[in-house]
């Protein structure tokens, strides 16, 4: 019994000795992004409505555990749910048809215990970026959330842009990205980290994206050393396919693996989007 106990012993302080080998490397880092699909007030969602599939949502981000993430389509009841169930996040973004509460919100979410706040803003996808605004042919108002981090451990900084490209305007969509490369040079300096990403509505071959590779914006999914190439618009089972439409961009960081979370999380669907995930290092 002795020497059971005393093997015992030895096992558990070697585990605890071993356990910081695996856990998160300092600068590796979780990125979620993700079209929540607003809550649709009239049911029309049916087996699908936000009531129905919020818990499951929850349970993707408690397995998950990113250390930020970005919603899309949020509205407040839903992003209140979030907050009550994540209070050990921060939560930045505004409604997009008032600059307040009124609307969908590209939330963006990030551990308080872990970044520094430096700065945040959100910007109207339009020919007026800096007041509520329609842009060129949208179908709806469109935004893009920012900001600029600090890991508290290590002092590195990086930036993150999450939004919602138009479903309809193909103009609207073609100028929102030459807009988005304007606001990423004016407001980070060079060398630092970037990222971006959210429901772009537009597969990866489209030439609206050639701004970003002339800005140096690389895909993830298509150079992470582990990545898939899912769909990520499902559509709740009706989709047509392929279907990739969800994308995130990033400069100055390496990125370590890209993944589309197709997993049941007590839903066969959490959204008509599937949730892509960028594990990356600075």
């Amino acid at each position: 019994m002795k020497r059971f106990l005393s093997t015992l012993f030895i096992s558990l302080c070697l585990s605890a000795a071993i356990a910081p080998l695996f856990a998160q490397k300092p600068g590796h880092y979780k990125l979620i992004s993700f079209n929540i699909r607003y809550n649709v007030a009239s049911g029309e969602d049916g087996e699908n409505q936000w009531d129905k599939r919020k818990s499951a949502t929850v349970k993707m981000l408690k397995e998950e555990k990113p250390d930020l993430f970005g919603l899309q389509e949020a509205l407040s009841d839903q992003l209140q749910y979030i907050e009550e169930n994540f209070p050990q996040y921060t939560r930045i973004g505004v409604g997009r048809d008032d600059g307040k509460k009124a609307g969908e919100c590209m939330a963006v979410f990030f551990r308080t215990d872990q970044f520094e706040l430096l700065e945040n803003g959100t910007r109207w996808l339009s020919a007026t970026p800096e007041k509520v605004s329609m842009g060129w042919d949208a179908a709806c108002f469109r935004t893009v959330t920012f900001v600029h981090l600090k890991d508290k451990s290590s002092g590195r900084d990086f930036w993150y842009f999450n939004t919602h490209l138009d479903h309809v305007g193909q103009e609207a969509r073609k100028n929102s990205v030459l807009l988005l490369c304007r606001l990423i040079d004016e407001m980070v300096p060079k060398g630092t980290p970037v990222l971006l990403g959210g429901d772009l509505n537009s597969s990866i071959e489209s030439p609206i994206f050639a701004p970003f590779d002339q800005n140096g914006l690389q895909a993830a999914r298509e150079v992470a050393p582990k990545t898939d190439h899912k769909d990520t618009f499902n559509g709740f089972g009706n989709a047509p396919k392929p279907c990739i439409i969800d994308h995130i961009f990033f400069r100055n960081a390496t990125p370590l693996r890209f993944q589309t979370l197709t997993k049941n999380y007590g839903k066969p669907y959490i959204s008509d989007h599937y949730p892509i995930k960028l594990e990356f290092e600075m």
